[in-house]
């Protein structure tokens, strides 16, 4: 962590309770952000900072990415054109089944340079079942904010190299939060994550509930991603999906749901009153051909909502500037020009998804005593201009990872001048491509 650290002279997207737009400086102190404003030079204590000009440059909040699958970024172009059923079947199971420790770190690598390059500064991430840890370790060592689960899978109808028993599944993953729960100062945080509700019996599911909990973290699943979901959880529990996450805990603020595409009004006004977290993943949810989620609607009732790009095989980037894009853009056609405007989509990508990890008093907005995570966008190029256009929707429209010049996490400089400073991106890639070919070849693809 840089001790002091000045970002001068920006165009600063606050996200605050305003929404202001100011032109001025941050001030960062032992990681957090000390004052928002015209410096004038002043900065508290002797110590004179470490200053990055941000002249010319828009200073935003990082952006946060409520559900990504790391241990996926290695099967990216492996699993195209398959509906999640046989996507699942066919490809990512088998692939996460043949993961090594080895293959585990280099994926979450790969996947956390991308994002960190890309603007994003804080994951909920579902690791697979196995080598947890290992992906823990690589995002210590590479900056990123990242709240990361071991996947659960108890149900007897999982694969079988996939599938542990309720006890194993709960007793690594306690183990597993005791290690990391607030390891690297805060920076690294862990959540319950059973698959979704057909991968998991009921008494795990209870069981997470109390756990996260007694623990204090998050719990992430999928929910509603498709009729037959849907279907199956009904035939087995007599429930919509919704209604049953909610009989055995997985609801409220401390539960983050991704997808709900499949939520009819009665599932969204019990979303809303339950104060549970939505995760949007346009890309995938198209890509895949699931649907497209009631998001307005669930805005409208009072639904707390964040955005996440999913995996990189159902995707393929994890780029958070294409799901606001298209978070706004996919509504259009349905509900009119007006629904979902870019100042909401900015939202589903700085303080929704700092609401969908539990963190929505220390991150998504630029604000005195919040923690330093911040990315400065240059947008000097044609797609991005004129530069007197509204600022938001330049952002939101036009704007593109590769447009980030600075990130800052935790008051660390992670990526300046658009190059990563944490890692060798070029020994990560090379590894990777190692790794990804030895995956293939385990699975006979």
């Amino acid at each position: 962590m840089t001790k002091s650290l000045l970002l001068r002279g920006g165009r600063l997207v606050t996200m605050d309770n305003s929404r202001r737009i100011v032109d001025g400086d941050v001030l960062v102190q032992d990681g957090r952000i000390k004052n928002v404003g015209r410096s004038d030079g002043r900065t508290a204590g002797r110590s004179k900072p470490t200053t990055i000009d941000c002249s010319g440059l828009i200073v935003l909040p990082g952006l946060v990415q409520a559900h990504i699958h790391l241990c996926q970024t290695l099967f990216r172009g492996l699993a195209d054109e398959l509906r999640l059923e046989q996507w699942l079947s066919r490809r990512i199971w088998p692939l996460e089944a043949a993961h090594t420790e080895e293959t585990v770190f280099w994926s979450a690598m790969l996947g956390a340079a991308e994002l960190l390059l890309g603007g994003t500064t804080a994951i909920l991430d579902m690791e697979t079942v196995r080598h947890t840890g290992t992906a823990f370790e690589a995002l210590e060592s590479i900056g990123i904010r990242a709240t990361v689960g071991k996947c659960l899978m108890d149900a007897p109808t999982n694969p079988p190299r996939l599938r542990e028993t309720t006890d194993k599944a709960l007793t690594e993953s306690s183990d597993l939060c005791a290690r990391w729960h607030g390891a690297a100062g805060g920076r690294l945080r862990y959540c319950f994550a059973p698959r979704f509700a057909p991968s998991c019996t009921g008494p795990l599911l209870r069981a997470v509930s109390d756990l996260a909990e007694h623990s204090g973290a998050t719990i992430h699943t999928h929910a509603a991603e498709t009729p037959l979901e849907l279907d199956t959880v009904r035939r087995g529990t007599g429930h919509d999906e919704i209604a049953y996450l909610d009989t055995v805990g997985i609801s409220g603020p401390r539960a983050a749901l991704a997808h709900c595409v499949w939520v009819d009004k009665d599932g969204i006004e019990r979303l809303a009153r339950q104060g549970t977290n939505v995760v949007h993943c346009p890309s995938s949810n198209l890509k895949l051909g699931s649907g497209i989620a009631p998001i307005p609607e669930m805005l409208a009732a009072g639904c707390r909502v964040g955005i996440g790009a999913d995996g990189a095989p159902c995707n393929n980037r994890l780029d958070a500037f294409a799901e606001m894009r298209l978070a706004a853009l996919i509504q259009k056609p349905r509900l009119g020009p007006d629904a979902l405007p870019a100042g909401q989509a900015l939202e589903l990508a700085t303080l929704g998804g700092a609401r969908a990890l539990g963190l929505e008093a220390e991150i998504g907005s630029i604000e005195v005593g919040k923690c330093a995570d911040l990315i400065a966008l240059d947008l000097s190029g044609p797609h991005a201009q004129p530069d007197d256009a509204d600022l938001i929707s330049r952002i939101v429209y036009s704007a593109r990872a590769g447009d980030v010049r600075h990130v800052i996490v935790d008051g660390r400089i992670v990526v300046q001048d658009g190059e990563l400073k944490t890692a060798d991106v070029g020994e990560i890639r090379r590894a990777a491509n190692t790794q990804a070919r030895r995956l293939r070849r385990a699975v006979g693809l």
